[in-house]
C-alpha cells in the first residue's frame, strides 16, 4: 500500500479543479464559436446584400428589355402600333405569370408530410421502454 503524503491533492481538491478547468474550456469554446458566428454573419451579410443589389439590377434590366422589345414589335413605325407592342409583351409577362402560378400550385400540391419519420418518432418512446 502507498503511503498519502500531505502534499498529494485530495479528491476533493482534484474534482473542484477538474470543475474549474471544464468551465474554462467550455467558456473558451464558447468565445470562439461566438468570434467565428460574427465573421460568419459578417460575410453572409454582405452575400446577402450583393443578391439583393444582383436582384434589383436584374429587375431594371427586365424592364429596360420589355421597353426593347415592345420599341422592336413598332420597329421604327413600320411595325404594329406602339401602345399595341406594349399590350403585346404586357400580355406573354401575365402569360408567363400565369403558366408560373399553375405548376406552383402542381408542386405544393405534391408536398405531404413526412409519414416514415413521423413513424419511427412514434416508436421512440416504446423503444426506450425497451418494447421494441
Amino acid at each position: 500500500m502507498s503511503q498519502v503524503n500531505e502534499t498529494d491533492p485530495t479528491i476533493g481538491k482534484l474534482v473542484a479543479d477538474a470543475s474549474r478547468d471544464i468551465s474554462t474550456l467550455l467558456s473558451k469554446e464558447i468565445e470562439l464559436a461566438k468570434s467565428e458566428l460574427k465573421i460568419s454573419v459578417r460575410a453572409g451579410g454582405t452575400g446577402v446584400a450583393m443578391f439583393a443589389v444582383a436582384g434589383f439590377l436584374a429587375l431594371m434590366s427586365l424592364i429596360m428589355l420589355s421597353v426593347a422589345i415592345a420599341y422592336f414589335i413598332h420597329w421604327g413605325g413600320e411595325g404594329l402600333a406602339l401602345h399595341w407592342a406594349f399590350l403585346i409583351v404586357f400580355g406573354f409577362y401575365l402569360l408567363l405569370a400565369g403558366l408560373l402560378v399553375f405548376v406552383g400550385v402542381r408542386k405544393v400540391k405534391q408536398v405531404r408530410a413526412p409519414e416514415k419519420a413521423i413513424e419511427q418518432g412514434r416508436e421512440i418512446p416504446r423503444a426506450l421502454r425497451g418494447q421494441a
